[in-house]
């Protein structure tokens, strides 16, 4: 079983609290490297492997920076997340830019960085060409529709989520861009999130390899690098085994075996783009209890809300709760665990059984290293918590800020308004 224990005392959680305040997310940089390492390791018999941070997770410099010095490279799919891998030094073919509904300042950006561009549609051919020109390297993101069964509600079930080409239009994206003037060639799939079942991941690479070597045999195109997304899932709930990396790779290595070296693609590069997997476990949302309410329920309001944390009000996602120095008290109160905005989703538990809470316990929220803060909005003009990072020494450094008033209003143009008032 795994075990939702915390990085630090409750001691040096008061330690922390008392210099920072509440709430915040904070991150354990020892662990997040020791883990990295380890996927790293589980497909060290790939040459060239490499893992592309999905950046989307955990948009934080100071996270990508971590990773960055572990070899990482960063997977992005926006403006702004190419701007965050070019400030950390990461460019060329370190970073794969995958978006949708692309705009084209920001292919103009991934030319510009020399990222690997993998297209999600066979329409982006003539888009990409016209605004930013096709590169050496292109990619292009497969959909294998109902040819695969499964999906979850993050993701969806492949035939109907909005992401990558048919298989028929594979078949014709490569020759364009051949004709084009594309020389070397990219395959990426990624068909589902947050899944704990390492066959899976194994069926995914079969399928991909099966699929370059039919490419390579009915177009003679040479596919140099597949990339098999991610899509790794944590164990939220307690009782939740992790993924097994090294079982995984192992596979995965019998796989490449099976298929791709009897065929002659030997050498192809394999890659990961992971996220949640590499920083979700380690991270923690550490929240204050502000009120108890009794009517129909039994509600504890925390002073985090939804703002902080939105995949238990999105996806009526399970996040692992402690409550500090009650860890081994009797989990024989049952609580909706809330936030303060005006949505009845803005709930981080319901019917939780948990020690009996006062006002003025410490919260941690487990398993919010991924998809956590960066999440956060605005609604209610709620401000956005702090980042913190947990240093390998016991150190505490804040990598970013909370929000102020200033910071919301910043957008806003008030002289028009105050002109029209004097008129």
């Amino acid at each position: 079983m795994a075990q939702k224990s915390l990085p630090f005392s409750k001691q040096q959680l008061e330690e922390i609290v008392q210099a920072h305040g509440t709430p915040f997310h904070i991150y354990d940089e020892k662990a997040i490297r020791e883990n990295v390492r380890r996927l790293q390791k589980a497909f060290s018999w790939v040459p060239g492997f490499k893992e592309y941070f999905a950046v989307k997770a955990t948009p934080n410099p100071y996270i990508l920076e971590i990773l960055a010095e572990e070899g990482t490279g960063a997977d992005c799919s926006s403006l702004p997340e190419l701007i965050l891998a070019e400030k950390v030094g990461l460019r060329g073919e370190e970073i794969v830019f995958t978006s949708n509904d692309t705009p084209g300042e920001e292919y103009r950006k991934a030319r510009e960085l020399g990222a690997i561009i993998n297209l999600d549609d066979i329409t982006h051919i003539d888009f990409l060409a016209k605004e930013a020109g096709i590169p050496e390297m292109i990619s292009f993101r497969y959909n294998p529709g109902p040819l695969r069964q499964g999906g979850n509600s993050i993701i969806g079930n492949p035939e109907e989520a909005k992401y990558g080409v048919t298989r028929e239009q594979l078949f014709e994206c490569y020759p364009k861009v051949r004709s084009m003037g594309a020389k070397r060639f990219g395959l990426h799939t990624m068909i589902i999130s947050n899944e704990l079942d390492p066959d899976y991941f194994v069926e995914t690479a079969t399928m991909m390899f099966e699929l370059a070597v039919e490419l390579k045999q009915r177009l003679n195109i040479n596919i140099e690098i597949i990339n098999l997304g991610g899509g790794i899932g944590i164990p939220y709930h307690p009782e939740q085994e992790p993924v097994n990396l090294e079982y995984l790779g192992a596979q995965v290595q019998k796989a490449y075996n099976r298929i791709i070296v009897p065929n002659g693609l030997d050498p192809i590069r394999i890659v990961m783009e992971c996220g949640r997997v590499i920083t979700g476990p380690y991270g923690y949302l550490v929240a204050r209890v502000l009120h108890r309410k009794e009517i129909y329920k039994n509600y504890i309001g925390l002073d985090a809300s939804m703002a902080d944390l939105m995949r238990p009000g999105m996806y009526g996602a399970y996040h692992h709760i402690t409550v500090v120095g009650k860890e081994n008290w009797p989990l024989d109160h049952k609580y909706d665990v809330t936030g303060s905005l005006c949505e009845n989703n803005d709930k981080f538990a319901v019917d939780r059984m948990l020690p009996r809470i006062d006002i003025g316990d410490l919260i941690v929220i487990h398993d919010t290293g991924a998809h956590g803060h960066a999440m956060g909005f605005n609604y209610n003009g709620k401000l956005r918590s702090k980042e913190l990072l947990l240093k390998p020494d016991g150190r505490v450094m804040q990598i970013r800020r909370a929000e102020t008033i200033d910071d919301y209003f910043a957008t806003l143009d008030f002289s028009k308004l105050k002109n029209k008032q004097s008129e």
